[in-house]
């Protein structure tokens, strides 16, 4: 699998989440909502772990992602990541970073890369 890298620079496809819905397994879905409770006090059930990642245009992304402003701005500029934005970084992008170093590491190492 080819690797899906959000706006933000999250590795969807090392999500927890994500490769849960992509293998249909109902014991990773229990245990990532287990993780995302431990982890960030999250209460998703099993069940809502659904996420085809941040790039697709479908209805299945998990809590967040759904209301990301990060994902707003991107797909309302039309950028395929925000590294390639003339504005970033930007508040959002940011603050986003302030929560998930991770991420912020991954865009960090796509800024000039992506065309």
């Amino acid at each position: 699998m080819q690797d899906m890298i959000a706006y933000c620079g999250l590795l969807c496809s090392k999500c927890p989440t994500f490769l849960a819905t992509q293998s249909d397994d109902d014991v990773a879905r229990k245990k990532t909502a287990s993780f995302l409770s431990e982890k960030y006090g999250l209460n998703f059930k099993a069940e809502e772990i659904n996420c085809d990642g941040c790039l697709s245009s479908g209805a299945r992304l998990i809590g967040y992602c759904n209301t990301c402003e990060v994902r707003k701005c991107a797909i309302t500029k039309s950028v395929e990541n925000c590294s390639i934005c003339d504005e970033q970084p930007c508040e959002k992008l940011n603050k986003f970073h302030e929560f998930s170093p991770e991420a912020k590491a991954s865009f960090e190492s796509l800024v000039g890369k992506l065309s």
